[in-house]
């Protein structure tokens, strides 16, 4: 916190700005900016990261383990948050190997989130933010939020969905910034569709009034708030038409701006978690065996499935050229989970950051994707300072359900007790 709280105006953590919300203020902290001013503690989050088909061990995994080790080309990206998150490798998904419909990537997707075996039509338990939403997420405006940036349709709800409430209970993830900014934020009127009225309108006057009671630190964050509402709003307005609708199953379609749509997505999460709207989220970015093009890295030969096997599907896959397309394609997987770090990190609450409280947890279904490996799995684990033991590798040994029980006893504070293929934790990431 920037400066210690020496007004008396207190004003309470639940304090909502009309549907806009408030972000983390001042007067909402006590003195030193360590807990609510009532006493309350500063509440965790929970994110859920997922991008689909695996990664290219030698571009992802670092070689050397502990803090000294070398930043590989696929994390490049996080590398101004080196001491913000931990890199763990070697997890097993062992659930993804029990015998049953579905191919490689319906196993191990089922198995990846929930624990549990597909079922053929989808997972047959609750997924990890779906069994921390039931712990932490009861007193918040959402318990969760699902969302999503690839509109792709390809393939069965295991690979277009990664929340699951329970057997073969999907939660879907939202694509579509504009349907996910009015939940965040109210109804869309007809002259703010027309872009002749802003959201903002209908809390002016509550604005000001507050702000004429706080600090000239908490009128600056009220109005960098309001500001950052209205370059929302004025930036989903303007995308084109057909941003707005997701396309029937039998389109087969490439969406030319994913960069600007995650960025959107991203922006509407780190508002949502600020304003304490919700306090879990699950953003799946790319889906379970995507069939995507990346324009943007001007790799538009074949898909992004196709890249993953060395088997003359896409050209130069087969070679050293398909190992450095997917080091480019998950190098810009990693740059939008950077992106979402830095804008996390940039939002003050209390003595710390929203990063500082927010535990993000980064995984894909396959490591090797050639090989659809379910052993060995490389992940992320970000933020929550102070917990986490940052900046360092870990080669572990254990299940993917060890981590998450960790994550969700340790850090999150969910204390779930159990989780399916969980019978340990995992050592060496809590400090």
């Amino acid at each position: 916190m920037a400066n210690v709280i020496t007004e008396r105006f207190r004003l309470s953590r639940r304090t909502f700005l009309g549907s806009i919300g408030l972000p983390p203020l001042a007067a909402m902290f006590n003195s030193t900016g360590t807990a609510y001013a009532a006493g309350t503690p500063v509440e965790t989050r929970f994110v859920l990261w997922f991008n689909g088909n695996g990664i290219p061990e030698k571009y992802w995994i670092p070689a050397e383990t502990g803090a000294s080790y070398e930043i590989t080309p696929c994390l490049a990206p996080l590398a101004p948050f080196r001491n913000d998150f931990h890199v763990i490798s070697g997890l097993d998904n062992p659930a993804a190997r029990l015998p049953g419909p579905g191919n490689d990537h319906h196993r191990s997707m089922s198995a990846l989130m929930t624990g549990t075996q597909f079922t053929g039509r989808g997972a047959a338990g609750a997924s990890i933010d779906q069994a921390i939403a039931a712990k932490i997420g009861g007193d918040s405006r959402f318990r969760s939020l699902q969302i999503g940036v690839s509109q792709e349709s390809f393939g069965e709800s295991i690979q277009r969905n990664m929340s699951w409430a329970g057997y073969d209970r999907a939660l879907p993830p939202e694509m579509i910034p504009h349907k996910l900014f009015d939940r965040l934020f109210g109804k869309r009127e007809e002259g703010w569709v027309k872009r002749k009225r802003s959201i903002l309108d209908a809390v002016r006057q509550d604005a000001a009034a507050l702000e004429s009671k706080l600090g000239a630190e908490d009128k600056q964050r009220v109005d960098e708030h309001l500001s950052a509402v209205r370059d929302l709003e004025r930036a989903i307005a303007g995308l084109p038409p057909e941003y707005a609708r997701v396309d029937p199953p039998d389109t087969e379609v490439d969406l030319k701006d994913w960069p600007r749509i995650s960025r959107l997505q991203s922006d509407l999460l780190v508002r949502a978690l600020a304003t304490r709207q919700t306090r879990v989220a699950s953003y799946m970015l790319t889906k379970c065996q995507g069939l995507s093009r990346f324009p943007w890295l001007g790799y538009t030969a074949a898909r992004h499935h196709d890249y993953t096997h060395r088997d003359g599907k896409a050209p130069g896959a087969d070679g050293p050229d398909g190992q450095r397309i997917l080091r480019d394609i998950c190098k810009w997987h990693v740059e939008e989970f950077a992106y979402l770090m830095g804008k996390l990190k940039a939002t003050p609450e209390g003595d710390r950051t929203l990063l500082d409280n927010t535990t993000l947890v980064y995984v894909h279904e396959h490591a090797e994707a050639n090989d659809h490996k379910n052993n060995g799995l490389a992940l992320l684990v970000a933020g929550q300072t102070g917990k986490l033991v940052a900046g360092a590798h870990t080669k572990a040994t254990g299940t993917i359900g060890d981590l998450y029980l960790t994550v969700a006893d340790e850090l999150v504070g969910a204390k779930l007790g159990k989780f399916p293929t969980a019978s340990r934790k995992v050592p060496g990431l809590i400090g």
